[in-house]
């Protein structure tokens, strides 16, 4: 046993991040995924940088326990390898633009009458259907047209983007789980199904009260730059040491240990600090009065004297800070792989964590059409020789 998923065989047709991310969760949890690229070129993230030794560090951080084997889409005996395929096949994952699978003959239609076991995981911008689905569809877009940009930044700055692609992220974390409780349905239907996920749809869920404030009340959320909206003390505040600490401590009992660790109890009686409500009111004054005492601190001090009173605090880390964090390391978050081109490459580690089933890195990320020969021989049975023919017609 490798994983909980150990014995799922899953056809990985997705590009960028969302799909490659949703499959390498499944491949962390044991599945065998098999990428299957465009012959000659591969995964768009192939291309683009960081590169260690001519190897993109962005395509390996998505690919990791995956097998990687090639085809040449638009060639129609590559549609019929790719349905001989989807025989043997759990799951499919694709993420290209709605209606792209159904024009090569493999929309889910066709795919169901092939295997009525199938998991067909569909990622997309803007979903299957309805009047945006055809349009291009990446994380920036889907963090603009959420209204996620419109609550990011100042308010007297323009909207701002996430500094990571954190809606791909999220998409890719609901397929993978929309595909395991099909995998679960399954067990008891005999049946598989088709799911839709969007990376709009992914984004709206994420508005907590935005929506029901519009809604309900008629009330549009605006930017407030770092502080938190529902209390206060919470935002950023600059240390003594040219760095940014992040304080969390809008109830009462953590607003007391605040007062009394920056040497001020007397703020608890102050009226516009007395409660939640009124601390939110006066929120400039109370984080003009804490960012005073934090620039007469050093970074270390403030989390010091903040951990040690139970409130919750931490340094703003920069990348330099994260890949030496204690904590990680512990956990394994942050490890190193061998990569037969690319050499020792740092990557992310398991996520999560099961105690009878763990998950695993297996393998490193694969290079180009690497297990071609490995993959159908495992899935079809096909000799070396009958892929050789298929390199000469073109196939893989």
């Amino acid at each position: 046993m490798t994983g909980p998923l150990n014995g799922i065989k899953v056809l990985d047709l997705s590009r960028f991040i969302a799909g490659p991310h949703c499959t390498m969760i499944l491949a962390d949890m044991g599945a065998d995924v098999v990428k299957v690229e465009k012959a000659g070129y591969g995964d768009d993230s192939r291309h683009f940088p960081p590169f260690q030794n001519g190897e993109s560090l962005y395509g390996m951080a998505l690919n990791r326990n995956k097998r990687s084997m090639t085809l040449n889409f638009r060639n129609p005996k590559s549609q019929d390898m790719l349905r001989e395929l989807v025989k043997g096949a759990d799951v499919l994952v694709e993420n290209f633009r709605p209606g792209t699978m159904e024009d090569m003959g493999c929309g889910w239609d066709v795919l169901r009458e092939i295997n009525p076991r199938l998991v067909m995981t569909r990622l997309s911008g803007f979903g299957q259907d309805g009047p945006y689905a055809q349009l291009p569809g990446f994380d920036g877009i889907a963090q603009a047209m959420s209204g996620l940009m419109s609550l990011a930044g100042n308010p007297e700055g323009p909207p701002m983007l996430a500094g990571a692609f954190y809606i791909d992220y999220m998409t890719g974390m609901y397929g993978a789980n929309a595909t395991l409780a099909a995998l679960f349905a399954r067990d008891t239907t005999g049946k598989g199904q088709m799911i839709d996920v969007s990376l709009l749809d992914s984004a709206v869920s994420v508005l907590t009260t935005a929506i029901s404030s519009q809604l309900n009340q008629g009330t549009t959320l605006s930017r407030i730059g770092n502080r938190d909206r529902y209390s206060a003390p919470a935002n950023v505040f600059a240390t003594g040491s040219g760095d940014y600490v992040l304080l969390l401590a809008g109830t009462q009992p953590l607003f007391r240990r605040v007062a009394t660790a920056i040497g001020r109890p007397e703020l608890v009686d102050d009226a516009r600090f007395e409660n939640v409500s009124t601390r939110l009111e006066n929120a400039p004054a109370i984080e003009e009065i804490i960012q005073h005492w934090c620039l007469s601190q050093t970074t270390e001090g403030i989390v010091a004297t903040f951990g040690e009173a139970g409130i919750p605090v931490a340094k703003v880390a920069t990348p330099q800070d994260v890949v030496q964090n204690p904590q990680l390391l512990h956990r394994n978050q942050i490890i190193k792989i061998n990569h037969p081109k690319a050499g020792e490459v740092a990557v992310s580690g398991v996520t999560m964590r099961l105690s009878d089933t763990p998950l695993s890195i297996r393998r490193p990320p694969p290079m180009l059409g690497e297990h071609n020969s490995d993959v159908l021989s495992d899935w079809l049975g096909m000799a070396d020789s009958d892929v050789e023919a298929l390199k000469t017609d073109g196939v893989l």
